[in-house]
């Protein structure tokens, strides 16, 4: 067909409207090698440099830029002197360089030195050797020791295994110490692993292999006992905050105050329905419980910041899920609650600014929808709330130093990254960046949209679903399920998808991912449903959301494949097992398998103990509906998972071979939770040949293996 030809009565307009059949289509280069596609670059804003110019890296030179908001000119952009003070560590010792200059080295020492961390003040940097808590003053490279009675397993500002995965986070990389804002205490934790039950985990190389021993306490067991301890930066002895450390008791992230005066301290007991926040002197130990929060299921313990204290020094903002759905609350220091700052049933994320002049909160929540985030303010009192973002878009915002201005980096499924400059009441002052493509609108692409799917007994499950290229009603296709499924953990969200998922579509295969009741977009309300019972929920509702495809004429109903990794490789067996009915086709990464084989912190918050909750434990166990297993099931594992271990895997393993079941085992020797490097082609591979053989019928073309 030829383009269509209009010619306006004003003069001769002409342009071409492409037929279907012109559409070009997605090929293997665009879809997974980046090159150009549905999108293109744009210019990355990575903050502002003052309340008139943003940072921009501009997506050709990659150089750094301040931008002028009035007037867009640009000027090279250099980082102010403090961060440009680097420090790292070479070999086993520490260096920091200042600019360009040569850098100069603290330590020397043939003991690694681990987290070195610069105070405040850059005087000093912290670190941890052996296990034990050290500084080194970075003028004259005189080294300070703090703790002296680190052993195999008690460890000074260096996390127990637990702590480090569940409680003060990965991105610490074990470091447990804190320096103070004024720079004259360092704040850190002391752990004692003594009755925490070694896991040995066997790696296989060489002639022998060998044994990393790792204190990891499972569900049920003994945890580590933790002390809080203060040291003045010149040195002397240890100030212990005022708790036992015999107590079954979990400590989070604690936060400083301003001016260093004293320190926040989270505590947590061993059943977690009790949090209370103690303010803590550093001078004496001495403690003051300043908040004490109690649920019926669980109370999260965050790492990612709770408290926000404010420079009046009279005030703090804390975040609670209290009610059922998380917001902001204004409390003395004293602890005395002023007035809630947000309520209703939806829920706020992340706290932006605090204008104390104004007395005005700036946050991020998710109100409209579930699925999406906007920008808000509102008054300390909780009135003249107010979105300052626009549309049907998922926004992620950089506000200016002042809150003066913002920028806002926005999509949908159906719209690519755009961004926008606007002032603080939400006018746009000008269009910033825009990644669609010129030639969007000349390629044939799977379309993507969101969707829910009813339950039967009231529950709207949102949900991401993307179609075949030139989809056709007419056709039946086989379905992909991508899940994580976790206790407040949901990956459906409305926002551009790339086109990663498009060779998949273009291979006429249709891609959804849909989260359950407890997955965090129904509130802590829908979450707390899964106290007792992990598994129970989310399966119910991936059954429903199975059998509403499966009912779709346009749907293979012998052709649904789940899968997912961690949690959702628990899910994913699950699937297999306990809702085979309902799934053909499962590929499984890292699984849980039973939650009794998992750690104490995460499980338990949940489950509680599996002396307390026996039955809850059998009846969210994979093994537990091994004797329902059909269809295919292909489980991959890292023969060095420290988190998940593979005996989760292996039991399964075991219970499969006892029952006569066919299913499929990929280890990789030497991964981790994950695995990546030279095993990445081959993790690849085998996904395509799986999803080619069962899913399409017919061999993966020779060029994707």
């Amino acid at each position: 067909m030829k383009p269509t030809l209009i010619l306006s009565l004003a003069g001769a307009l002409l342009f071409s409207m492409p037929s279907h059949a012109q559409l070009k289509t997605l090929n293997q280069q665009q879809i997974f090698r980046g090159q150009p596609s549905l999108t293109r670059p744009i210019s990355m804003i990575a903050g502002w440099s003052d309340d008139n110019h943003y940072i921009e890296m501009d997506s050709k030179d990659r150089k750094m830029y301040a931008v002028d908001i009035k007037s867009g000119a640009k000027t090279a952009y250099t980082p102010p002197p403090q961060s440009n003070v680097n420090v790292f560590t070479e070999g086993n010792d520490i260096y920091i360089r200042y600019g360009k200059d040569e850098p100069k080295r603290l330590t020397n020492n043939k003991d690694e030195e681990k987290n070195p961390t610069l105070s405040p003040d850059g005087k000093y940097v912290a670190f941890t050797r052996n296990n034990d808590l050290f500084a080194v003053d970075t003028e004259s490279g005189k080294e300070i020791r703090y703790t002296n009675d680190a052993t195999d397993v008690i460890y000074n500002g260096w996390s127990s295994w637990v702590y480090y995965e569940e409680i003060l986070g990965r991105s610490t990389n074990y470091r447990a110490f804190w320096w103070a804002p004024d720079s004259k205490h360092l704040a850190f934790m002391r752990f004692d692993d003594t009755k925490v039950p070694m896991f040995p985990i066997n790696g296989s190389t060489g002639q022998h292999g060998y044994v990393e021993k790792t204190r990891y306490p499972k569900a049920g067991d003994a945890n580590p006992e933790v002390k809080v301890g203060f040291v003045k930066t010149s040195g002397g002895p240890v100030v212990w905050a005022d708790f036992n450390e015999k107590d079954d008791q979990y400590f989070g992230t604690p936060y400083w105050s301003y001016d260093g005066s004293n320190l926040m301290v989270q505590w947590m007991n061993r059943g977690q329905d009790n949090l209370k926040f103690y303010s803590v002197n550093p001078n004496n130990g001495s403690k003051k419980e300043i908040y004490d929060e109690k649920q019926s299921s669980w109370v999260d313990l965050d790492y990612d910041g709770r408290i926000e204290y404010l420079k009046d020094k009279k005030h703090y903002i804390l975040k609670s899920d209290k009610t059922g759905w998380a917001h902001f609350y204004l409390y003395t220091l004293e602890g005395k609650l002023i007035n809630p700052i947000t309520s209703g049933n939806w829920q706020v994320t992340n706290l932006m600014h605090v204008d104390e002049k104004n007395k005005t909160v700036y946050f991020m929540a998710r109100k409209e929808a579930s699925t999406r985030t906007d920008l808000y303010r509102v008054d300390y009192n909780g009135k003249n709330l107010k979105r300052l973002t626009f549309g049907d878009y998922t926004h992620q915002v950089q506000l200016s130093p002042n809150a003066l201005y913002f920028i806002t980096s926005y999509s949908n499924v159906s719209t690519p990254q755009k961004q926008t400059l606007l002032d603080r009441t939400g006018k746009i002052i000008k269009e910033l960046g825009d990644s669609k493509s010129p030639d969007f609108n000349q390629y044939a692409f799977g379309k993507t949209e969101m969707i829910t799917i009813p339950t039967d007994d009231g529950y709207n499950l949102p949900a991401v679903i993307t179609y075949p290229t030139n989809f056709d009603q007419n056709k039946k296709y086989p379905v992909v399920m991508s899940i994580y499924g976790g206790p407040n953990a949901g990956n459906v969200t409305n926002t551009w998808k790339g086109v990663g998922n498009q060779w998949w579509a273009n291979e006429g295969i249709i891609q959804i991912s849909v989260d359950h009741r407890s997955s965090g977009q129904f509130g802590k309300a829908g979450v707390a449903l899964m106290h007792r019972n992990l598994g129970k929920w989310e399966m119910k509702d991936y059954t429903t959301a199975a059998r509403w495809l499966k009912a779709k004429p346009w749907v293979n109903n012998k052709k649904l494949l789940i899968t997912g990794h961690s949690y959702g490789g628990y899910m994913t067996c699950m699937a297999l097992t306990m809702g085979a009915d309902d799934f053909d086709f499962g590929y499984a990464g890292a699984p849980v398998t039973s939650w009794e084989l998992y750690d104490t912190h995460y499980t338990e918050r949940f489950m509680d103990t599996p002396q307390e909750n026996p039955e809850g434990y059998k009846a969210g166990s994979v093994l537990t509906y091994v004797n329902n297993y059909k269809g295919l099931l292909r489980i991959m594992h890292g023969d060095m998972d420290d988190n998940v271990h593979m005996q989760n895997t292996i039991q399964l393993v075991d219970k499969l071979q006892d029952a006569n079941k066919h299913f499929e085992l990929m280890i990789y020797p030497g991964g981790r939770h994950g695995w990546g490097g030279v095993k990445t082609p081959h993790d690849r591979a085998e996904r395509f040949r799986f999803y080619y053989q069962n899913l399409l019928d017919k061999p993966a073309p020779a060029e994707l293996l």
